[in-house]
């Protein structure tokens, strides 16, 4: 393995073939690239840049003023972009096997241009009694809580007040809200009341009180992504989706859990749990927005998916949800996981709220290049007769019989295409990427040598399986550290730029081949988890909805045990909403939740609500 002193060596030769305007910096060339490598060394190397640091003393150049009074050094370092988490790269992941031009050509052929404009989504009046139980107007679905605020039933303010006290009542249980912003809230609550009664309605978001996943950033706010190390960080900028919203006039009442940088459901004050099953976690990473909509703690949740992560708590907590096509809702502002596997999604009570909020968010924004518009019509009405619905021979039996006796005609499917390698350090590589500055940061407190991590198995070779500790830890392992060779922020520096290149090609292929596989197929309906990897890497959406009311099968999950370590005993778990899951071709968003609200509409499992 090279040492930092060889990798300085070609530093340098590379720096010497470099140009330079001596006249435009006032530095001469040699001087120069002695303090680009100074610098270079100062922030790759970190501990090893000492000797390089000695050898700068020894020269008597500690400081050399330019001719702008800065240090070269400084001016070095100032000739590589610092990165945080969020600067995307120049490469966007495009979905579509032809890619996206080829898409937006085919849709304007067949759509039209007006097909392209945001549809008006209108929310049906409201009928029957208005309840006079607060308990029952907070579970009600969020689109007869529209209802009801357009027709002056009831007051965003008084809704607002109601969540905020179940919020602070059932958190110290729940773990589902990091921050309550109550003085905000309650703000803009009563610019909502008093923008309808001046006769400006913005829409059915109009007044609904909602939680955003702590991932996103708000002025003002504490955005901590659910680290201890952020637990105070203040990020002056509010999130693309959070702008969104606040413009179709919902008022965000919470900023919600997230496990320790989107992993799972742990964060830093504890377990996120499920509403349900309080024994239980509410899975992750979009814990809270999943345990705050079930608990009806919020009208809505907005959460985030790389692998699961919509799917996973929304199963979990018995929710209705949509993961979207890749790149239909912008990213910006938010934490960043993966470039090309991020996505955006609500997360609510009913699949006529996921299609309500969904057609406020969705949207090409200029600061996310991933994102594109595509049409978005959500039909009450769809005649499932006439859509190419595949079925797995493992999907969930009533949720098909149920679609079968609305009028469903099944495709028998078989097994989906896989490609072998696809994914391999991958995905790694953009969690490392994104988390530099952070590794570099922990590495340095923790004293952990990033020019000393294990060498990446080459190919055709079995990689070296460090022994398992005899006894677990007695508290949580820092992700950074050795001992824990985190996935998410360490393993992806090490993986080779031919392999990533290779397994991205892989990725192609895995595309091309879904898409043929989808070409007959306006949707399928699987196993609920059985596809959520595969989409991960192909960007097809979905949609989460309860099918059934039973206790729910216990996963065996969260990875190998420490030597010796007991099996963990079987939760004492009741009854709660089953879910299924429907896959939709690229950019069927509208398409799958019009089928799930066509199910949704003649069954009630959706109206069932947790004891808390």
């Amino acid at each position: 393995m090279p040492t930092p002193e060889d990798l300085l060596d070609q530093l340098h030769r590379d720096l010497s073939t470099a140009d330079h305007d001596e006249e435009a910096t006032g530095i001469d060339r040699r001087q120069f690239m002695f303090y680009s490598l100074v610098s270079a060394a100062a922030t790759t190397f970190g501990a090893s840049a000492v000797q390089a640091q000695r050898a700068l003393a020894a020269g008597g150049a500690t400081r050399f003023a330019s001719a702008s009074g800065r240090t070269l050094i400084e001016q070095a370092q100032q000739a590589v972009a610092t990165l945080g988490n969020g600067e995307a790269p120049a490469l966007q992941f495009q979905p579509y096997p032809g890619g996206t031009g080829a898409l937006m050509e085919k849709l304007a052929r067949e759509r039209g241009r007006v097909a392209f404009d945001r549809a008006v989504f209108t929310v049906p009046k409201f009928t029957g009694a208005v309840p006079t139980d607060p308990d029952d107007i907070a579970f009600l679905p969020a689109h007869r809580l529209a209802a009801m605020i357009r027709e002056r039933k009831i007051t965003s303010v008084a809704l607002t007040d109601l969540y905020l006290a179940r919020l602070k009542r059932l958190n110290p249980t729940l773990l589902c809200a990091v921050t309550i912003m109550e003085e905000s809230a309650r703000r803009e609550a009563a610019q909502a009341d008093a923008e309808l009664k001046a006769g400006k309605y913005r829409g059915p978001l109009h007044g609904l009180p909602y939680g955003v996943k702590d991932l996103f950033n708000t002025k003002g706010v504490p955005t901590t992504w659910g680290a201890q190390d952020f637990a105070e960080r203040v990020i002056d900028e509010d999130a693309d989706v959070v702008i969104r919203l606040r413009e179709a006039g919902a008022v965000l009442i919470a900023k919600l859990s997230t496990g320790l940088f989107a992993q799972n459901d742990q964060w830093f004050r504890g377990r996120t749990n499920n509403p349900w099953n309080l024994v239980q976690g509410s899975s992750g990473s979009s814990a809270g927005p999943a345990s705050a909509t079930a608990a009806g703690c919020v009208a809505f949740g907005i959460g985030t998916e790389t692998q699961g992560s919509i799917v996973s708590p929304a199963v979990r907590c018995g929710l209705s949800a949509l993961r979207p096509t890749f790149g239909r809702v912008s990213r910006q502002g938010g934490m960043v996981l993966a470039w090309s596997q991020d996505r955006v999604g609500p997360i609510c009570r009913t699949v006529e709220d996921c299609a309500m909020v969904f057609n406020v968010i969705h949207g090409a924004d200029e600061k996310d290049p991933s994102t594109i518009t595509t049409p978005f019509n959500f039909d009450r009405n769809i005649a499932l007769a006439a859509l190419r619905i595949g079925v797995d021979a493992n999907a969930p039996k009533e949720f098909v019989e149920k679609l079968k006796e609305l009028g469903m005609k099944p495709k028998e499917i078989g097994a989906r295409p896989t490609v072998a390698g696809v994914g391999q350090g991958s995905l790694n590589v953009e969690y490392a990427a994104a988390f530099d500055s952070y590794v570099q940061r922990k590495a340095k407190e923790i004293g952990l040598d990033l020019n000393a991590l294990p060498e990446p198995p080459r190919a055709g070779t079995t990689p070296a399986t460090p022994p398992a500790p005899t006894t677990p830890p007695a508290t949580p392992v820092s992700p950074m550290a050795p001992a824990d060779w985190n996935p998410r922020f360490v393993n992806g520096r090490t993986v080779r730029a031919f392999d990533y290149v290779q397994n991205q090609r892989r990725r192609y292929m895995l595309v091309s081949a879904w898409g043929d596989f989808m070409k007959n197929l306006d949707m399928f309906i699987g196993n609920p988890f059985a596809d959520v990897a595969p989409n991960a890497q192909t960007g097809h959406p979905c949609v989460v909805v309860p099918y059934k009311l039973d206790v729910p099968v216990q996963q065996q999950g969260g990875g190998a045990r420490p030597a010796g370590a007991p099996t963990p005993a079987p939760l004492d778990l009741k009854p709660q909403p089953i879910c299924a899951v429907i896959v939709g071709a690229l950019y069927n968003d509208d398409r799958i939740l019009s089928v799930a609200h066509q199910f949704q509409s003649h069954t009630d499992v959706h109206t069932k609500r947790p004891t808390l």
